[in-house]
């Protein structure tokens, strides 16, 4: 059974920095062919695409936090990673990773996804 545990929330300052992570634990994916997506839902909120990462490493981010967050993945470790700077009390959310099998902004090819760890930004 695939397990994704996300990592690495809290509260911090806006114009502050975070890095979450996300370790899959490999059932019937294989990490390493997967692309892998963060997503985030805001109180009151849908569930909205922050960012993704293919298998071949190409990234694909929201217009919200291009040049401001950083996806990357670490295959050995079964990881992928979420950078996050100059943080804003707008990025304040649950913040999802999931796992598809094509690098896409759409939450339909996600099939696999972790419980979510909260981000909080003061103003």
């Amino acid at each position: 059974q695939v397990q994704l545990v996300e990592s690495g929330g809290g509260l911090v300052q806006a114009g502050g920095s975070l890095r979450l992570s996300c370790a899959a634990s490999e059932g019937t994916f294989t990490f390493s062919r997967a692309a892998m997506g963060w997503f985030r839902q805001a109180p009151g909120k849908e569930r909205e695409f922050v960012a993704t990462i293919n298998w071949n490493y190409s990234t694909y981010y929201a217009d919200s936090v291009k040049g401001r967050f950083t996806i990357s993945r670490d295959n050995a470790k079964n990881t992928v990673y979420l950078q996050m700077s100059s943080l804003e009390p707008e990025d304040t959310a649950v913040y999802y990773c999931a796992a598809a099998g094509i690098a896409t902004a759409n939450r339909g090819p996600y099939k696999y996804w972790g419980q979510g760890t909260q981000v909080t930004v003061s103003s």
